[in-house]
Order: C-alpha cells, then structure tokens, then sequence
C-alpha cells in the first residue's frame, strides 16, 4: 500500500511540475508585450482547465492545421508550442500523449489591441485582425472556438458554425466549442455575471450575450452532420462551461 501511496505522490509531482514548467514557458514570450499580457497570460494558462485537458486528454491531433476563431492573444498558439518544448527536453507525464506538432496556425481576433500582440509574437501571417462574422477562415483540420460565440447573435452563431462546417469539409475534421451552459442554473449566472463584468471592463457596457442551453447546442452542431460529446470543463471554477467536441467525418467519395 505504500508503494502505490507512493507511485501516486510522484505521479501527481510530475503533474504539477509539468503544468508550472507549462504556465512559464508559455507565458513567457507575453514578457515583452508588457505587464498585463504578461500576468494575464500566467494566470489565464494557470488557472483555466481547457489548456490542461487539452494536451492531457489529446484532443488535438498530431499534424493539425488549427484555426483559432477568437484568439486573443494567441494563448493556445503559445501552449501547444510550449508543450511541444517540454516533450522534447522529456519534461512530459508518461500517462500524457505526445503533444500535437501543427502543420499550421491561424488566429483571428477582433480586438485589435490584442491582435497586434499576438502579430508580435506569432508573426503578421498567422493571427488575423478580423471579426469572425466576416473574415476568412481557409481550410482547417480543426478548428477552435474558446467562449466566443456569445458575443454574436444566434443568426451569426449559425452562419459561423456553418463556415466552420465548411472549413472542416471534405476531408473531415474537429470543432473544438466552449459555451456556457445557459440551463446550468447558479452556475450559468455565475458565467454570466463575470462575462458582464470582463467586457465593461474592455469598454463594452452595452455588449449583448446569446446564451443557448447545451442540449440547443448540441441539437444544432448535431443537424450540421457533426458527432458530439460534451465535456465538462469548468474544474476548479464556478462556471457552467462545457467544451462540445464536434467532429466532422470525411465526405464519402
């Protein structure tokens, strides 16, 4: 019993230094971007549950060509890069998958503060500044959307998630999709309070947020032709997120 006590407490050890080694390496190209990109960056990538499972639970394939709709500062972009370094230094759990190499990177984000940071670490070709709604999304293998599509209406909602189906089509694909639950109950309202509280503070007082329940969600991922298996994703949080993984099978010839 206290050698599997044991196995335990080195495995959660390796864990936890595996994930800090993570936070820093990925948020250290924000250093020169100044403060606030810098901190937010540490404790966005620390705090957040979706970047761990993601590399943890090998959602994104190996060879992905990764659209990024709302990417702010490129925080994934950087993750993944990061992961990519610890697992060649093998600084890497060995109950984790290798972490995916990218064929490709494209972020688009509408802030354009934001935007041209992420130009400034990532390079001019690989972030758009653009408003989903209207920017191109070129082919993808994957594509990611992190607690974006809320701030659009529900018949932009759509259009996107069908240019997204687009994208993916014909050879298949993953949609990666993060929503709040809007029948979680407390929770929801939780997600909802903070989500008010983030954009007054970017100066958007009167921004609007389209919430839909999950099971509308699904329902409509599902009438594009994806298969979908919601996740829970909010460990550690109050929030009512959950991140639908959406796949797309390929077209038949």
């Amino acid at each position: 019993m206290a050698a599997s006590g044991d196995a335990g407490e080195g495995e959660f050890s390796v864990f936890k230094t595996t994930l800090g080694a993570l936070v820093e390496a990925a948020s250290a190209p924000y250093r020169g971007a100044g403060r606030f990109p810098w901190h937010f960056a540490r404790g966005k990538l620390s705090r957040d549950p979706i970047f761990t499972e993601i590399v943890a639970r090998g959602l994104i394939p190996d060879g992905a060509r990764i659209v990024d709709l709302g990417c702010g500062l490129g925080l994934l972009a950087s993750w993944l890069a990061a992961a990519q370094t610890l697992w060649a230094r093998a600084l890497w759990p060995a109950t984790w998958p290798p972490p995916p190499r990218l064929e490709s990177y494209h972020g688009i984000e509408r802030v354009s503060r934001d935007a041209e940071r992420a130009r400034g670490i990532f390079g001019a070709s690989a972030i758009t500044c653009g408003d989903i709604r209207t920017s191109p999304f070129g082919p993808a293998s994957v594509v990611v959307i992190f607690d974006v599509l809320h701030y659009i209406d529900s018949a932009a909602q759509d259009d996107v998630l069908v240019r997204v189906r687009n994208a993916l089509s014909p050879h298949g694909g993953l949609l990666l999709l993060r929503v709040g639950d809007a029948a979680a109950g407390w929770r929801f309202r939780v997600t909802l309070w903070v989500d008010r509280v983030i954009t007054s503070i970017h100066g958007r007082h009167r921004q609007s947020l389209h919430c839909r329940p999950l099971e509308a969600w699904l329902a409509r991922l599902r009438a594009l032709g994806f298969y979908v298996t919601p996740m829970p994703m909010s460990a550690g949080t109050p929030f009512a997120n959950v991140l639908i993984v959406a796949r797309l099978p390929a077209a038949r010839a």
